[in-house]
């Protein structure tokens, strides 16, 4: 573990999240709730999507030249507001750099054992994610008794990208995603990518009123709260505007951000990487 840079753990300094695509927004949005006073730099890989079908090789590669972007932007902590490049990135990121770094995978995972009742938890997620066993290795990790079965629905994702998330087609194609569910004791669900939150009323009227439903995000928001009372980081004021970047449209970007995010306005540029 390399020792933190205090240099760089300066309250007025802003937070840094990435994604894989305009997901992460979501991850974004409860920090501005939660987290009013502090400034936001976010970089979604538009031009790179989705992650989830890629090698985990790569992954971890497209994760590293977003984290170089975000570190020139002298960003004080690093969210890794995508499930994919968490289960694929985080321990090599956690390792190597010198200031705090929090994934999505571990806040999600504890939030739904203390949700579960009856110790059946399902996880929703890219192939990636799925296929890397990190839920059901951080669920069995505090709790090795609890069954988990995880499903990927990588038809989510394109749904939210192409900003079709409340089209008619969304319903049938969220129906379908879940339907290994049918008939399951599962009482909780992980909503394991931060692009699946945009269906939560589709995915709610699938799996039924009594499954509770865990936004793996606004978990992690909880954990960068805490993280920042420990280092001793909260800003106290915003300082400056927030940004965000995309390797792809910044037009595009920008229509479904300012939606999402109920803005009137936003900082949008495209994000050059190395």
């Amino acid at each position: 573990m390399v020792e933190m840079d205090k240099t760089r753990l300066r309250a007025d300094l802003p937070i840094g999240f990435l994604d894989s695509g305009v997901g992460g927004l979501t991850v974004v949005k409860q920090a501005l709730r939660q987290l009013p006073n502090e400034t936001i730099r976010f970089i979604g890989d538009q031009a790179r999507l989705p992650y989830g079908p890629r090698p985990a090789e790569q992954v971890v590669e497209f994760t590293w030249q977003m984290v170089h972007f975000l570190e020139k932007q002298g960003i004080k902590m690093l969210v890794i507001a995508c499930n994919t490049a968490t289960a694929a990135a985080l321990p090599d990121l956690q390792k190597k750099m010198t200031i705090p770094v929090i994934g999505v995978i571990n806040p999600g995972s504890k939030a739904a054992i203390k949700a579960s009742k009856n110790g059946h938890i399902g996880v929703i997620a890219t192939e990636g994610t799925v296929k890397s066993g990190s839920y059901a290795r951080a669920i069995h990790a505090q709790n090795a008794a609890v069954d988990v079965q995880s499903v990927a629905c990588p038809k989510f994702v394109t749904l939210v990208e192409s900003n079709e998330y409340q089209a008619p087609i969304a319903k049938q194609i969220v129906a379908q995603g879940l339907q290994p569910f049918a008939n399951s004791k599962v009482d909780t669900l992980v909503m394991g990518c931060t692009h699946y939150p945009l269906l939560r009323p589709l995915i709610q009227n699938v799996m039924g009123s009594n499954v509770t439903l865990i936004d793996s995000g606004a978990e992690t928001v909880n954990v960068v709260a805490q993280l920042l009372d420990v280092y001793h980081m909260a800003a106290k004021e915003k300082v400056g505007e927030d940004h965000y970047f995309t390797t792809g449209s910044p037009a595009m970007f920008k229509t479904i951000a300012m939606q999402w995010l109920e803005l009137s306005g936003m900082n949008v540029d495209k994000a050059v990487i190395d």
